[in-house]
């Protein structure tokens, strides 16, 4: 499986709802949130065979402006093959 960066932002009128519905999923305690600080965004990291798979953890009503990115950790043989 890959990692995923999941980044689901949200107004702060949807702010309550969305951490309600984090929460009654079971997934409050994987998501950081920026709310407190102004930005209102939710990240967690997971596990996903794809894409499409890893948005499902954001909420329906968020989903069309989250945002998942594969992640990747770079070994040093990695960057011994970057070309130059």
């Amino acid at each position: 499986m890959d990692r995923f960066l999941i980044e689901s932002p949200h107004t702060v009128e949807d702010c309550k709802r969305a951490v309600k519905n984090v929460y009654t999923s079971g997934y409050l305690n994987n998501f950081d949130w920026g709310c407190k600080g102004g930005v209102h965004t939710g990240w967690v990291i997971i596990e996903a065979e794809n894409e499409s798979q890893a948005l499902w953890l954001v909420p329906p009503f968020l989903r069309s402006n989250a945002r998942a990115v594969k992640l990747v950790k770079f070994d040093p043989k990695m960057v011994d093959d970057f070309k130059e």
